[in-house]
Order: structure tokens, then C-alpha cells, then sequence
């Protein structure tokens, strides 16, 4: 009767442990960096692609080369396909990437420092990035359905006033 006793516990104990515990999806913050890592991976080798397999149909992106937000995956692909084996990125390094969950949706912020070097160039060039990405899980996926990249500390023109 002890025995039985003892292993119910057992039992119960390792239940516990294992409900606690809970799916690898309750702590997506691993998953959603890896995601981000995935597409910046291979956004370095001249393959967009990584991002638009992650975006949702309804995404929606800031860039800032773009004077409007860009609706939708179509205008994202419109957008991203000329640049299709045209970026290489000799490294990176995603800075202090933070992600932030409520239910179903996570904010993922993140620095992103670039070294490229450009055709003819003879040395590296730096960019730096501020990024934030906004997950939905959808169907059980996490998907970016919203993008914003800006520039870190980016030279701004002087204000000469109003003009006449």
C-alpha cells in the first residue's frame, strides 16, 4: 500500500512539474528571436524571403525609405523582390533584443548593428537600427503583423525656419 501510495505521489509530483513547466510556446521570447535571427540571417545573404515567410497577410511596415506604411503581404513582396540578391551583410549583431508578450501578441524591440561593405568600398560600413516587430500568433504560428525600422541617432537636416 505504500508503494502505491508512494508512486501516486511520484506521479502527481511529476504531473505538477510538467504542467508548470507548460508548452515550449508559454515562453515564446526564444522562439520569436530565433524567428527574427532566421529571416536576418538570411536578409544578410541577399534572400528577403525569410521575412515574408514570417509576416502575416495583414502586415503592415514602416521603413524609412518609404514616405507611406506598406500594407499587406503582396506590397511587401512588390517591395522586398528588387532587392533580392542585392544585400549582403558581412555580420551582425542583434542588440539587447527584448520581447514582450500579452496573450497572443508579443513586441519584439531590438538594435540591430550592420557591417557591409559595398561594391568598391575598402572598408566596412556601419548601420545601426532600431527595430520593432509585432507578433500575432495565428493558427498557432507566431506571424510579424506589424514592422517599424528607424535609424539610430540619424542626422537630422537643421531647421532653417519657415520658409517664405
Amino acid at each position: 500500500m505504500r508503494r502505491l501510495i508512494l508512486l501516486s505521489v511520484c506521479l502527481l509530483a511529476s504531473t505538477f512539474v510538467i504542467f508548470c513547466q507548460g508548452s515550449p510556446d508559454d515562453q515564446p521570447n526564444e522562439k520569436i528571436i530565433a524567428m527574427e535571427r532566421g529571416a536576418l540571417d538570411r536578409w544578410g545573404k541577399g534572400d528577403p524571403q525569410g521575412y515574408l515567410e514570417i509576416m502575416a497577410p495583414e502586415v503592415t511596415y514602416f521603413d524609412p525609405f518609404q514616405e507611406r506604411r506598406v500594407d499587406g503581404l503582396d506590397a511587401m513582396k512588390a517591395l522586398l523582390a528588387p532587392l533580392t540578391g542585392k544585400i549582403k551583410i558581412d555580420r551582425y549583431e542583434m542588440v539587447n533584443p527584448k520581447v514582450q508578450r500579452n496573450g497572443d501578441v508579443a513586441v519584439l524591440t531590438f538594435n540591430l548593428v550592420d557591417q557591409a561593405t559595398p561594391p568598391g568600398a575598402k572598408a566596412p560600413v556601419t548601420f545601426r537600427w532600431n527595430s520593432t516587430e509585432i507578433y500575432r500568433r495565428i493558427g498557432g504560428n507566431w506571424k510579424i503583423v506589424h514592422s517599424h525600422w528607424s535609424y539610430t541617432k540619424p542626422e537630422l537636416k537643421a531647421n532653417t525656419g519657415p520658409s517664405e
